[in-house]
């Protein structure tokens, strides 16, 4: 066939598309588009509903609350685009947070160095993880629910249950809660690194080797083992690197708290799940942008604060979230459609 039939076959296929089909395929290729345009349109609803909304100090405010969830839901993201999850991430960040601060309070040891044995307790959870998953075989709904009991009941045993107050730590570990001021708006140190960490995973998914075998994993971990990934050695390391991710986000949760607490974050596991679907990732695997993960997690927070602001009850709140997800599970199954 000549350049030209194929040109004017091409042209004659584009135009025998509908609008819909049209919108259906930029979304499977730009799955954080949809997000975005959710994300827009609830700034504009609630700036309207209190324009209290779009100041300064509340976009600061925002930012802020969006931190901890968005830096969670990397590693969460990492686990579902593997066709994974993990409902244990919330536990791992609050253990690595409490052996941390318990090691570090009153000068007991220096602050890097609680740092390290925290952040390590962290990937060595999430190694577990990956080697139930990979090795034993168990699928990660289960091996993540067990574990998610394993390691609260471990962190509440190991801190009696009691919280350490910002008072007691030294200054390194509280060091992200700090930050700067610009006019009204407020940006700590602990939003900076979570900016850094989504730029360096969001490189390492969309420009390295490792990132493609990600991918491939997740769309058909049988077919990509055939053209010689090594599936569940990348899924081992997935696993691995999202506890060391949630062990950066217990320091940075610290210095947001203004504290180590066993109750921190009690709605983690949703949250953070809830942003990565909502981001246009999708829970089969294979599909989705770590940009979408991060507009998710602002969306989650918006709708949070932006509701509290219109005086709206929580229970309407948690209502809210849970359409969006439902939403956004039934866009991604109706996107998985395009051929």
């Amino acid at each position: 066939m000549s350049t030209s039939s194929t040109d004017a076959a091409t042209q004659f296929s584009g135009r025998s598309q509908s609008p819909v089909q049209r919108i259906q395929e930029l979304l499977h290729k730009y799955p954080w588009v949809s997000p975005l345009v959710i994300l827009l349109l609830s700034f504009v609803v609630f700036t309207i509903l209190n324009p209290r909304f779009a100041t300064a100090g509340s976009m600061g405010l925002l930012i802020q609350q969006t931190a901890i969830v968005a830096a969670l839901a990397i590693g969460q993201t990492l686990i579902i685009l593997t066709a994974g999850i993990d409902l244990s991430v919330g536990a791992i960040t609050i253990l690595s947070m409490m052996v941390m601060a318990t090691l570090a309070m009153d000068g007991g040891m220096p602050g890097p160095l609680a740092l390290v044995i925290g952040v390590g307790l962290a990937t060595l959870a999430g190694m577990l993880n990956g080697l139930l998953v990979t090795r034993v075989n168990l699928p990660p709904f289960i091996v993540t629910l067990g574990t998610l009991s394993v390691f609260t009941a471990i962190a509440l045993l190991y801190s009696g249950g009691s919280s350490i107050q910002q008072s007691h730590l030294p200054d390194f570990i509280n060091i992200l809660g700090k930050g700067f001021s610009i006019g009204g708006f407020r940006l700590t140190y602990g939003v900076l690194l979570v900016i850094v960490m989504y730029a360096v995973v969001g490189f390492v998914l969309s420009q390295t080797a490792w990132g493609r075998y990600v991918y491939a994993v997740g769309d058909d971990p049988e077919s990509a083992r055939l053209s010689g990934v090594p599936s569940k050695r990348v899924l081992l390391q997935v696993y691995t690197v999202a506890g060391f991710i949630y062990g950066i986000a217990a320091w940075a949760l610290i210095g947001r708290s203004g504290a180590a607490t066993p109750n921190a974050m009690p709605q983690a596991n949703l949250d953070s799940i809830t942003a990565v679907v909502i981001g246009g990732t999708s829970l089969f695997g294979g599909r989705g942008r770590l940009i979408g993960t991060l507009i998710g997690a602002l969306i989650v927070q918006s709708f949070a604060f932006g509701l509290s602001l219109a005086g709206v009850n929580q229970q309407w709140r948690f209502f809210a979230t849970g359409v969006l997800v439902i939403v956004a599970v039934s866009v991604d199954q109706w996107i998985r459609k395009v051929k």
